[in-house]
């Protein structure tokens, strides 16, 4: 894992405070601001490329800290708005506005800062059966916006951890289901983009050392503040930095490989700067969350919060928004959320207009389809369609244009109203399953296990996919507390 260019900070002011430990000890706990264990943060992966997302400022302006040792809990005060309560976000909408990138430190801090309480992020991670660590939440600016600021400080050493142990222990904590099932799932994707990078079966991916517990610390923390509010989340396409990062096994380019994994079917962008915006963490965090990508969506604004990082940005502030709000429905002539591009061919087979489809789809769209037609001259002709979010709509046209004989394309402004939706993972006798899960006041949850799992498992274990499918189904029944 990489060492980043942790730049230590010093504070006048010295809090001593007792701290209780896993088992509950007392310990009279003395510690000036100076930190001088900046422990070289791994943050995040085994490789760990500055995974403290250390963007951000000198923090000359901050005016309040907060520490947790171990599983402790401690009072959060000074907030800029008032806490909101568990469920707030129900039927709502969640924006990740992400210009400076995202990592698990600033997602935590940014819903913390929007009103998740700081005390819920302390009591879930408390739940974990670990220890030598300390959470600091702290106030200050990224630029000239407040913000608040979330980090991990590691006390001493920390053994290193394999992927298949850590979901072990997520697995067995005494955690929140919801808060479970999306922290192993995010942990999942963030390990299995490993295992393809260093070319390892997924159980052996290592996590080193104090990587390790900084990416399950940010992850369940995180995890914990999207099942608080319960809310649609969607993201804004990610930027993305160039260059390269030095880590334990060598010079990696950026963005780093495991992140880029991660990103698969995210919409990204050029940065236009040298620096590492997105980590790892951060990638499979907004994969896995967010059910959708938008530029901005259309929802009225009620929430903002604020999460930095700790490295300064040459051409922005380094912060990631988090926004909540009401969706409206869209009446005639109000702000399309989504486009359908189309092409219209007479001289595709099946197998190239197959082929079509599935390339629409790996480039970023949120559906695609076939529907025939008569052309001119009487001739048999297909149209290509695909629903993609706004912003995507010219690269899905490209993509028409290189794998179909079509000269143009066109784009249709739509509105799409969508059951908020999330997915969960169930662990079946056959391995573990994602299953959809959408909500909303429209009757009963949508649950519906992902079929080419299914498929995958009942094949691998010679038993029909039905049989999968049902049991994977009566799981995430019984996960969610409901009948069969």
């Amino acid at each position: 894992m990489s060492r980043p260019n942790h730049t230590p900070r010093s504070h006048d002011n010295v809090h001593t405070r007792e701290h209780s430990d896993a088992l509950g000890h007392a310990h009279p706990h003395s510690h000036a601001h100076d930190h001088d264990h900046d422990h070289d943060h791994d943050r995040d992966h085994q490789h760990g490329h500055d995974h403290d997302h250390e963007h951000g400022h000198d923090d000359d302006h901050q005016h309040e800290h907060r520490h947790v040792h171990g599983a402790a809990v401690s009072a959060h005060t000074e907030r800029r708005q008032p806490e909101l309560e568990r469920g707030a976000g129900e039927g709502k909408l969640l924006f990740l506005d992400a210009p400076s990138g995202i990592a698990g430190d600033m997602t935590i801090a940014a819903l913390v800062d929007l009103g998740v309480p700081f005390a819920e992020v302390e009591r879930v991670v408390g739940c974990l059966p670990l220890d030598g660590y300390r959470l600091e939440l702290s106030r200050g600016f990224a630029g000239a916006i407040g913000a608040s600021h979330f980090q991990v400080h590691i006390d001493g050493a920390q053994p290193e951890r394999r992927y298949a142990e850590i979901d072990a222990l997520l697995a067995e904590a005494a955690l929140p289901p919801r808060t479970q099932s999306l922290a192993r799932a995010i942990f999942r994707r963030l390990a299995e983009a490993e295992a393809e990078v260093h070319r390892v079966d997924l159980e052996d991916v290592h996590f080193h050392e104090v990587g390790a517990l900084d990416a399950i610390v940010d992850i369940v923390g995180a995890a914990a503040c999207f099942d608080f509010l319960g809310a649609n989340v969607v993201a804004s396409p990610l930027p993305l930095g160039r260059g390269s990062v030095e880590c334990r096994h060598g010079v990696l380019p950026l963005p780093a490989p495991a992140a880029l994994l991660c990103l698969r079917g995210v919409p990204t962008y050029d940065a236009g700067i040298a620096a590492e915006l997105v980590t790892p963490t951060g990638a499979a965090i907004a994969a896995t969350v967010a059910s959708s990508f938008a530029s901005w969506p259309s929802f009225i604004p009620e929430h903002v919060g604020w999460g930095k990082g700790t490295r300064e940005l040459p051409d922005r502030p380094n912060a990631l928004r988090a926004v909540l709000g009401e969706p409206w429905a869209a009446a005639a002539g109000a702000h399309a959320t989504h486009v359908v591009v189309e092409a219209n061919v007479d001289d595709l087979t099946g197998e190239l207009a197959g082929h079509a489809l599935v390339a629409l789809l790996r480039a970023g769209a949120l559906d695609a389809w076939l529907t025939p037609i008569q052309m001119k001259k009487g001739r048999p002709g297909l149209i290509l369609s695909a629903l993609c979010p706004i912003n995507a709509a010219d690269q899905l046209g490209a993509v028409l244009l290189r794998e179909t004989s079509s000269l143009g394309y066109r784009k249709s402004a739509v509105t799409r109203g969508e059951r908020p939706r999330r997915m969960i993972e169930v662990h079946t006798p056959w391995g573990g399953i994602p299953v959809k899960v959408s909500t909303g006041p429209w009757g009963s949850p949508q649950i519906k296990p992902e079929f080419d799992v299914c498929a995958a498992r009942a094949e691998a274990h010679g038993i029909q996919v039905r049989e999968v499918v049902q049991v994977a189904l009566n799981l995430a029944r019984d996960q969610l507390g409901l009948s069969r």
